[in-house]
């Protein structure tokens, strides 16, 4: 080895340095030219077509409109112990580690071999000494840049993804939590009916007594409460499955023993629902596809840029001496310096194959990124006409209601003269449960379909923090 001053090797690397800054990373297609490319026959239009949309920018904290402190600490109890949400927030710490050993590359690694023990060293040698190995690939077609943003767009995808995850979580708890709600509501409605059918019962018996009514009419009145109460037990049980949903959505043992709050939470007023051109980038798991778009446009030109020769530095520096003989050289310490250079001359098209592999990669990366926006834009939409469906229905029913139940109480007061029979009472008691049962379903829904909107709209379950 000849002995080289280490001023010689920075002015090298200096030089590498320039070399390997000569090629640009070239930038992947931004969110405009992407939409451009995956969904050509996609014509935006300026506003939602859904009736209840509101302009608007899209506000955070959605969770707290609702007013309900139960349900808010419920999610924040699902997000703390949720097993997923667990297992994503590693999968998002391993692709940040990830994209941070992609880096490294763009970096010299160096190496230090020392060994001593003289006359008791294990080979007998007597040799001691240290050697300092430096080497430094130059990243001159950018390679190894391809590679580390490769890594960081990988890394901003299982963010977003992640924070995709937590939103829907919020979104889930919070509507396991109004069908829970509904399933308690619709409970109670089943055990009024029962009340009023034993009254019926009572009414049937005291007729028969005094000889206006008959034997039939009461076993008619204690079938029809036999039968209200096997469905006050399927809703029962009903309610108990949804606690027990709810239960593992908070990482808690399914024992159906969760308390659940007695009256469904305040519809809140119109949400804004922001302009259709920007739900392609705000909400997460959009972003998250148009960063593995760029992660896999990287990838590309990565596998382009191996096809190159690659070019390393090599250098050293080491201390060597002997106990036991003289060494040719005393000369210490000796420094060298070097370059490798590898160039592929034959790999069976393997090389060419990547590059194929990688663009079709690409391709696929493209169209789900098409078919991720094509779902958000359907889902506002669906959500907007669900909630407005779900409005106009319960005026219908509430109207419904009020209708039924007059009805309900003329025929009641005509059983009770003698003027009707029992069947009539059965006929108007069952249209009157049904609507009630029904207006509690959709008002339980417009709660629901509230939360599906935020979601899709890409609205956060929390204040988000400032950038």
């Amino acid at each position: 080895m000849r002995r080289r001053p280490p001023h010689v090797g920075a002015g090298l690397a200096a030089v590498a340095l320039t070399l390997a800054t000569g090629c640009v990373v070239k930038s992947p297609p931004d969110a405009t030219a992407l939409k451009g490319e995956s969904m050509p026959k996609v014509v935006v239009p300026p506003t939602w077509n859904g009736t209840v949309a509101t302009p608007g920018e899209i506000g955070d904290n959605w969770l707290a409109s609702f007013q309900d402190e139960q349900l808010n600490a419920a999610v924040a109890e699902a997000i703390a112990n949720n097993a997923d949400l667990r297992a994503g927030a590693a999968r998002v710490e391993q692709a940040m580690l990830y994209a941070k050993l992609a880096g490294a590359k763009l970096y010299p690694s160096a190496d230090l071999l020392a060994r001593g023990g003289g006359k008791m060293s294990g080979d007998n040698s007597g040799l001691q000494g240290a050697v300092l190995s430096f080497s430094w690939e130059v990243d001159l077609w950018a390679r190894v840049r391809y590679g580390k943003a490769a890594a960081s767009a990988d890394a901003a995808s299982a963010q977003a993804d992640f924070e995709y995850a937590r939103q829907s979580m919020a979104a889930l708890v919070a509507k396991s939590w109004f069908l829970a709600t509904e399933a308690g509501l619709q409970a109670e409605v089943a055990r009024a009916t029962i009340r009023g059918n034993e009254q019926l019962v009572n009414l049937a018996e005291t007729r028969a007594r005094v000889g206006v009514g008959n034997d039939e009419e009461i076993y008619i009145a204690r079938a029809t409460v036999a039968t209200y109460r096997d469905t006050l037990r399927q809703v029962e049980l009903a309610r108990e499955q949804a606690v027990r949903a709810l239960e593992l959505l908070l990482g808690r043992y399914p024992a159906a023993a969760a308390g659940i709050a007695p009256q469904l939470p305040g519809q809140p007023g119109a949400v804004p629902a922001g302009l259709p051109s920007t739900l392609l980038e705000r909400r997460p798991d959009v972003i998250a596809a148009e960063r593995r778009v760029a992660a896999a446009f990287h990838r590309v030109h990565e596998a382009k840029a191996a096809r190159l020769p690659a070019i390393a530095l090599t250098g050293g520096v080491s201390s060597i001496s002997s106990d036991l003989f003289v060494l040719k050289s005393r000369d210490n310490p000796i420094w060298s310096l070097g370059a490798n250079l590898l160039m592929p001359v034959f790999r069976g098209g393997a090389l060419k194959t990547q590059v194929e592999i990688r663009t079709a990669e690409q391709k696929q990366a493209v169209a789900e990124y098409a078919s991720i926006g094509l779902r958000a834009f359907g889902e506002v939409e669906s959500a907007l006409s669900a909630e407005y469906a779900a409005r106009e229905r319960e005026q219908i029913l509430t109207e419904a209601l009020a209708d039924n139940q007059r009805a309900f109480d003329v025929v009641q007061t005509q059983f009770k003269v003698g003027s009707t029979d029992l069947r009539f009472v059965n006929q108007r008691q069952l249209a009157l449960d049904a609507t009630r049962s029904a207006l509690v379903r959709v008002q339980a829904e417009q709660r629901v379909q509230r939360v599906n909107l935020h979601l899709a709209l890409g609205g956060s379950f929390e204040i988000r923090p400032k950038s």
